[in-house]
């Protein structure tokens, strides 16, 4: 699948603030992998899938600072890996309280 092809079949609502026509596939796979992930439908899913392997997606998703933990949960069960692996597992940002008393 080549790369106009693939950015054509992605949901419009998914990057409605990039210019499609300037927007490379693999140079901007940091951005459009938690995207697809975190707000992208099942045919958005398979287009990243089918264009980039589980393997680079696992690879790509161990590298992000923050991940919607559903998300985690979900490249961990298809890729068979654990949490501890990615690196937003270790940055989770900790709940803050309303008041130091």
């Amino acid at each position: 699948m080549n790369k106009s092809k693939c950015i054509s079949q992605l949901s419009s609502v998914l990057f409605w603030d990039i210019d499609r026509s300037q927007f490379d596939m693999d140079k901007h796979a940091i951005q459009i992998i938690p995207r697809v992930l975190e707000y992208g439908n099942l045919n958005d899913w398979r287009t990243i899938l089918d264009y980039y392997g589980l393997d680079k997606i696992v690879e790509v998703c161990k590298e992000l600072r923050s991940l919607d933990p559903i998300c985690l949960s979900y490249i961990c069960t298809l890729s068979h890996t654990n949490e501890e692996e990615y690196r937003c597992y270790h940055y989770r940002q900790s709940a803050p309280t309303l008041w130091n008393s």
